[in-house]
């Protein structure tokens, strides 16, 4: 389909909207439309593609443009990376535009620095050439500048995976078993799922397939008590309901209101009733030492830098920082030993963050066990067999959209031992 005016202005308005960077790019997006409501499907769908498109590769595209302004941004994207022909744009642009998106257009991106061409920040490649080779970081760079995937996660509690896998093909829905989540499945394109009868009906929820590893590494059983420390909107935690067969005490633990009260509609439609939903003030909440050594297994989800979620939310490049790391660092030490305090002896927690920062993971995991001799490390390869998941990464789980199609996540599984 040939670009038309009125979708380029408006993706440079959203481009216009959103450079600040004031709030979550999803968020200013939402906006964006909610203001402009006679914008069509198509529309919308092509101003998110640009605009994030933009964002995933900034750092070379703001290289080329002089000045830099969303109008020279948008076309930038469009020529180096969207695909479109030089003679598209014949009406839409002026002759010194038309000159240079030609010169632009044979521009090579292995000719500019490594930050330019894996689209980080100089902070983080600097951070990241502690634990990784430049090719390596190169390679990371690459695959997060790619749109993830749509995964779903099957509700274990109301169907099965192969029945909706034929549900889905029966409506001409391509999709895939996920590798390693027994419970995934990663759809081909974006259809609109959250219309979908199964999604109404609380059959499926989208999660990505890492996040559903969490799950299975802290594989809680029926009647046990749980605790998702850092539920948020509660996709871990309705996964670890469902583990459950909605039998024992499951409690969502979140700071949040907002984000708690994302998880009442998909607490419904779960069919779950094992779950119980508390907003605390902070991890000394008394909601939470009152189970103090009573439970027997706590997922904690820590507040990280989300590194790992690029390929979805591109523009944490710009709303992290050194700064804002180390202030991660401090409340992830805090909750992991709080939500370490609710164990009891034999109780297994999960660590986990989206991010592949070793300050945020092994660093912090070394930390909390030279203060608690009584927990050890549990070999995340090992677990995860026993749930009949084939996924070798060593003693943590450490997975990357590079080598296993997931978003970045860390994961330490510990047990308290007396």
């Amino acid at each position: 389909m040939p670009l038309i005016s009125s979708q380029l202005s408006a993706a440079i308005a959203a481009m216009r909207a959103l450079l600040p960077l004031e709030y979550p790019a999803d968020a200013i997006i939402r906006r964006f439309f909610r203001d402009n409501a006679i914008l069509g499907v198509q529309d919308r769908a092509f101003i998110a593609e640009v605009v994030f498109g933009v964002l995933r590769h900034r750092f070379f595209l703001e290289h080329l443009a002089n000045p830099i302004t969303p109008r020279a941004l948008v076309l930038a994207y469009l020529v180096k990376f969207h695909g479109l022909n030089l003679r598209e744009f014949d009406t839409l642009t002026s002759e010194s535009e038309k000159k240079w998106l030609t010169e632009i257009k044979a521009i090579k991106i292995d000719s500019f620095p490594l930050a330019v061409q894996a689209e980080f920040p100089d902070w983080l490649v600097e951070k990241l050439q502690n634990t990784l080779s430049d090719e390596q970081i190169l390679e990371l760079g690459l695959a997060l500048q790619k749109p993830a995937p749509l995964d779903l996660r099957v509700n274990t509690f109301l169907s099965k995976r192969e029945e909706v896998m034929d549900a889905l093909q029966q409506e001409g829905i391509e999709a895939q078993v996920t590798p390693y989540s027994p419970c995934g499945i990663r759809l081909v394109g974006k259809p609109m799922i959250n219309r979908h009868a199964l999604f109404l009906s609380g059959k499926i929820e989208v999660q990505d397939e890492g996040s559903q590893l969490l799950g299975y590494l802290l594989a809680p059983k029926r009647g046990e008590m749980v605790v998702d420390f850092c539920a948020g909107a509660g996709g871990k935690a309705l996964l670890l309901g469902a583990l459950m067969n909605s039998k024992g005490r499951l409690y969502a633990f979140d700071v949040s209101e907002k984000r708690l009260s994302n998880l009442t509609p998909r607490f419904k439609r779960s069919g779950l009733s094992n779950l119980h939903v508390q907003r605390i003030n902070d991890e000394n909440d008394s909601k939470v030492k009152r189970l103090s050594g009573k439970i027997d297994r706590v997922l904690v989800d820590a507040p990280c830098s989300g590194i790992g979620t690029l390929r979805r939310n591109p523009d944490l490049k710009w709303r992290q920082s050194p700064q804002s790391i180390e202030e991660l660092k401090v409340k992830q030490r805090d909750i992991l030993a709080s939500a370490a305090r609710l164990l009891k002896p034999g109780g297994r927690l999960v660590y986990a963050t989206c991010s592949f920062l070793r300050e945020e993971n092994q660093d912090i995991i070394n930390s909390f066990l030279e203060k608690n001799p009584q927990f050890t490390v549990l070999n995340a390869t090992e677990l995860l067999s026993q749930q009949k998941i084939a996924l070798d990464t060593g003693e943590f789980l450490q997975i990357n959209p590079q080598q296993h199609q997931t978003d970045g996540f860390f994961a330490a599984a510990l047990q308290r031992n007396t």
